[in-house]
Formats: structure tokens, sequence, C-alpha cells
């Protein structure tokens, strides 16, 4: 798999909506141990932990009501879209390549949980599209 700045070298992500941003940031780094990894515009921080990761979102959820999404990182989000798309999954986007070097698309399951696949396509220095990497 692409190695990324722009994103956590881990295969799952989950993708956690809070109310209060920098408070939610701030207490999942002094209380749980979390470091943060990288700001983005004031709206995500991707935090890592040991070997995991997680993006802690602002809002209180997106656009199809979730407070979560799961990202899984896949060697090829085209064949992988397709084959959702083939078996009748409830595709909510298609496949975009973003600047930030990710090629994503994303879905919801019968249980009604959102995903996103990604893709690595590019290695980007995330200061290009706006981010601010703190720290590894």
């Amino acid at each position: 798999m692409l190695s990324n700045r722009s994103i956590p070298d881990v295969t799952i992500i989950p993708e956690l909506h809070y109310a209060d941003l920098g408070a939610a940031v701030e207490w999942l780094c002094d209380v749980l141990g979390f470091r943060e990894r990288l700001r983005i515009a004031g709206h995500r921080v991707q935090l890592t932990f040991g070997d995991g990761a997680i993006v802690a979102v602002q809002g209180d959820g997106d656009a199809a009501g979730a407070d979560h999404r799961l990202m899984v990182r896949v060697e090829d989000v085209d064949e992988h879209f397709a084959r959702v798309r083939d078996a009748g999954g409830s595709v909510v986007r298609a496949p975009e390549t973003y600047p930030f070097g990710e090629r994503q698309y994303a879905v919801v399951d019968p249980g009604g949980h959102a995903w996103v696949f990604t893709q690595s396509v590019a290695d980007v220095d995330p200061a290009e599209w706006g981010g601010e990497l703190v720290g590894e």
C-alpha cells in the first residue's frame, strides 16, 4: 500500500464526531493517552495511539446523520467500489480523488453504519492542502 503523509499508516480509522472538538481532543490526549498527529482546518484532528489511529471530527454528525464512520484503507478503491456497487450496496458517494492524496468512496451498510474506503494515490505533504502536521 502506498504511504501518504496526509493519512495515518493504519488500515482502519474510526471517525468520531464531537460537538466541541477542542475539548474532546484535549480529553482524548490528556485522559486516554492519544497523541495529536495532524490538524485539518479546525474541523478534524488525526490522533494516534500506539499503532492505531482515529479522526476526531467537529460536529454532531454527517449528512447521513451518523455520529461516527469507519475509514478503511484498501489497495484498489475502484475495484472495491465496483464489488460493493454490483452487490447492491447503498453507495453514498462514488470514488473521488482528493488533493490530500486519497481516492475515496462512501457506503452505508445494512445496519446503517457509514463506511469510507480510501486508497492512497500520492504521498502529499499536509501543508500543501492546509493540514498542520503536529507530530508522529
